[in-house]
């Protein structure tokens, strides 16, 4: 078949501007993104399902708003091709988790976060792929089967939210949104190339989006660009009456992309370069975008977060302890798989839950359920939020010195599927992301290029105060005008679907 438009290779203003021009339609956007990811997904595999009516409805509106000279009225994201990791509910469509155990339940409500996505005017596409309950760092533990990387079919696309961004690396999609437990939105961001974002925790609601760790849990965009992630971030943040932890956040995220990073102070930790598992070619181009970044004005300072290193530690004591309850409810009576032939309740249960929950997920249920066991609670589970606030102390002693963080986002570029079977060296993927979720700031991934060694997507990581997510924005935008905006992944560029 003939390749589609690569309208998800587009950026929110090119595809507005085009609009306005009438250059193309809504609908062809709609059509022209779907006909790609029926293309490209049968090897990708970013899509677990696909909205046909929802899109083509969706673009109905944008088209009416552009006929009557009233787009501004659709929103920030007006005829932007957008998708959802499959935790976030979409009334209508299946929302798995990439579960056996969700296989069939369809969601009878909409997301916080997806809905005000649509509202923006966001063409929704699908529901992406993913990591089972978001318990994984490469996408291998779906139940639906893993999504390859862009980049090289061969390799992962980091996780949980793989599916997420590889859609966004094909140019399937301009903005996808995804979630970050300890690293799920930055690490695979960096592992495909994009720009990924991790807000503070409460910037943006979790209502309707299915919860892993509730304390630790943030949803967040995956763009091509630092704008449109900011576009993105202004469509989704702020105050939901349905979620208690959501805040006020009066921020126009795009307001200071241009302002530059001169005046700006900006942290760079020595213990996380000097860590052990750093690739060498991961560890140049941090201290690459170091060097650029005190050319363009910054002033780089070293910080001290001596905590930081409990993290994983701590990580994994408090999030299986929030996983094991929040995937108590998941009991195959009221939804869920239900294993048949069952004379009581028990055996009901136990059977159903072996059956529905993969490997990752019994193993993570398995662990909370044991640490906050009687006689065990106190001996891990205390000390652990004891970590946590340390860590908490460490960041805002950091960030009394400098405006924001930069350090590496993973250890190494994306592996091989199959290469990293151990689940504690999978863990280690996450080991410059977690801290940040342990003390609530922001982070994103930023795209600096590819790695020397591999020849694959690197990217670093910003860091910014919470609630100051505007600082790693506007430190982000400055390196962007020395790298550019992420390329689309070369076998889907140029309007190829991956053929």
């Amino acid at each position: 078949m003939a390749a589609s438009p690569a309208f998800g290779a587009m950026g929110a203003r090119a595809i507005r501007a085009g609009l306005v021009a009438k250059e193309f339609s809504a609908r062809e956007i709609a059509e022209s993104s779907l006909a790609r990811i029926d293309a490209a997904n049968k090897d990708l595999h970013a899509f677990l399902e696909t909205t046909e009516q929802l899109a083509l409805d969706q673009a109905a509106k944008v088209d009416a708003a552009v006929a009557a000279g009233e787009l501004d009225a659709c929103g920030l994201l007006a005829g932007v091709p957008v998708a959802f990791k499959d935790n976030m509910n979409l009334e209508g469509t299946h929302t798995t988790c990439s579960s056996k155990m969700l296989e069939n339940y369809v969601s009878p409500f909409t997301a916080t976060c997806v809905a005000r996505t649509i509202e923006a005017g966001g063409i929704p596409l699908g529901k992406l792929n993913m990591d089972e309950f978001a318990f994984g760092s490469s996408t291998e533990t779906s139940a639906f089967g893993p999504t390859k990387n862009p980049w090289d079919l061969s390799r992962v696309p980091g996780g949980s939210s793989g599916g997420s961004a590889a859609a966004v690396a094909a140019g399937l999609a301009t903005v996808t949104l995804g979630s970050d437990t300890g690293g799920s939105i930055r690490q695979p961001g960096s592992f495909c190339g994009t720009v990924a974002v991790k807000p503070t925790y409460g910037v943006v609601s979790r209502y309707g989006v299915v919860a892993f760790g509730s304390s630790l849990d943030q949803v967040g965009p995956f763009t091509r660009s630092v704008e449109d992630a900011a576009l993105a971030m202004n469509a989704i943040a702020g105050r939901d009456v349905l979620d208690c932890t959501s805040q006020d956040v009066s921020v126009d995220f795009t307001a200071n992309l241009a302002e530059g990073v001169r005046g700006m102070r900006i942290g760079v930790v020595p213990a996380f370069m000097e860590a052990q598992g750093l690739t060498p070619e991961v560890k140049a181009k941090v201290e690459e975008a170091a060097e650029h970044l005190r050319a363009l004005g910054a002033e780089l300072v070293e910080v001290d977060l001596p905590n930081a290193q409990a993290a994983m530690s701590a990580y994994y004591v408090l999030g299986p302890c929030e996983a094991f309850s929040n995937l108590a409810r998941f009991d195959s009576v009221r939804y869920g798989y239900c294993d048949p032939g069952h004379a009581d309740l028990n055996s009901q249960y136990e059977a159903s839950r072996a059956a529905g929950f993969g490997p990752e997920t019994r193993r993570r249920v398995m662990l909370g359920s044991y640490l906050l066991s009687a006689g065990v609670y106190d001996k891990y589970y205390y000390p652990a939020q004891q970590v946590r606030t340390l860590i908490t102390q460490d960041y805002a002693r950091a960030y009394e010195q400098v405006d924001c963080i930069l350090a590496p986002v993973s250890p190494r570029t994306s592996f091989k599927f199959g290469e990293v079977s151990d689940p504690t060296d999978m863990y280690l993927s996450d080991m410059f992301t977690i801290s940040i979720n342990i003390a609530g700031n922001g982070g994103m991934s930023l795209p600096v290029g590819l790695g020397a060694d591999t020849h694959l997507p690197v990217g670093v990581q910003l860091i910014s105060p919470a609630f100051k997510d505007e600082n790693m924005l506007r430190a982000a935008a400055a390196l962007e005008t020395v790298y550019g905006p992420a390329p689309v992944a070369p076998a889907y560029a140029d309007g190829k679907a991956g053929e």
